[in-house]
C-alpha cells in the first residue's frame, strides 16, 4: 500500500446541491477511508470488485451507493459497515466563543487574581472535551490539586511557572506543552513569571463526561 496522500488531497469538489445527504456522508467517508488505507481510486476499486468510475461516482456523491457495494468496499477496507454512516445525520455540534465572549468562571483563586475562562464545551453525548484559558495575575498562599478522569493538555501562552504532577515537577514557558493523566494529582507549586495565561484542554474519559471533570476544569489553575 501507499502511504497517506497529504492535505491538499483532501480538497475535493461541492457536491451538486440535488444530491441528498446520505449519498453526501457515505461519499466523504469512502475517500477518507479509501486514503486513511493508503489506497488510490483504482486500487481499492479492483479490490472491491468494482469499475474504478463507480467508485469515482460514488466517492463525490454523483451516484447512490447500493448496499451490496457498501458491504463490497468494507470488507476491501476491513472496517465495519456502519462506518460509512457517520455524520449521515449531518454535521455534529461546534461552539464559537468570540474573543472576550468566554464564560468567566468562579473558583479557588479567583479573588486572588486567578481567573479561569470557558472557551468551549459541547454539552450531551459530544461533550468530550472543554477548554480554559487560564490567567494568573497574583500568587496565592496555597495552590489547590486537581485530578479528574481523562487527559489534561496544558499550553503555555504567556509567563512561567512550576506546574505538578505526582511527584514531578515541570518548569513551563511561553510554548510549552505539558500533558498528563489527569488521576494524578496535579496543579501549579510555584509562579514564576506574572502574569501567567495557559490554555487548559481537558479530554474526559468517556464520551459524556461527568460532573466531576467539568468541576474540575472550571477551577483548574
Amino acid at each position: 500500500m501507499g502511504r497517506p496522500e497529504g492535505p491538499a488531497a483532501r480538497e475535493v469538489d461541492a457536491p451538486a446541491d440535488h444530491h441528498g445527504r446520505l449519498e453526501r456522508a457515505i461519499a466523504a467517508r469512502v475517500r477518507e477511508l479509501r486514503r486513511l488505507d493508503g489506497r488510490t481510486v483504482a486500487e481499492l476499486a479492483a479490490r472491491a470488485g468494482m469499475a474504478k468510475a463507480t467508485l469515482s461516482k460514488i466517492e463525490n456523491a454523483q451516484i447512490s451507493c447500493s448496499l451490496t457495494s457498501i458491504a463490497r468496499l468494507a470488507e476491501a477496507l476491513e472496517v465495519p459497515v456502519s462506518s460509512f454512516f457517520r455524520d449521515a445525520d449531518g454535521p455534529g455540534d461546534a461552539v464559537h466563543t468570540p474573543a472576550g465572549a468566554g464564560a468567566r468562571i468562579v473558583a479557588r483563586g479567583t479573588r486572588v487574581g486567578h481567573d479561569y475562562t470557558l472557551l468551549g464545551g459541547l454539552r450531551g453525548p459530544h461533550q468530550r472535551m472543554e477548554a480554559h484559558l487560564v490567567h494568573l495575575t497574583e500568587s496565592s498562599e496555597v495552590f489547590p490539586l486537581f485530578q479528574h478522569p481523562g487527559t489534561e493538555l496544558l499550553y503555555m501562552l504567556e509567563g512561567s511557572m512550576v506546574y505538578g504532577h505526582g511527584s514531578a515537577s515541570y518548569t513551563l514557558h511561553p510554548g510549552d506543552a505539558l500533558q498528563l493523566d489527569g488521576e494524578g494529582a496535579h496543579g501549579p507549586r510555584e509562579l514564576l513569571t506574572l502574569p501567567i495565561r495557559f490554555l487548559s484542554v481537558v479530554a474526559h474519559s468517556h464520551p459524556e463526561g461527568s460532573s466531576h471533570d467539568t468541576a474540575h476544569a472550571a477551577g483548574h489553575a
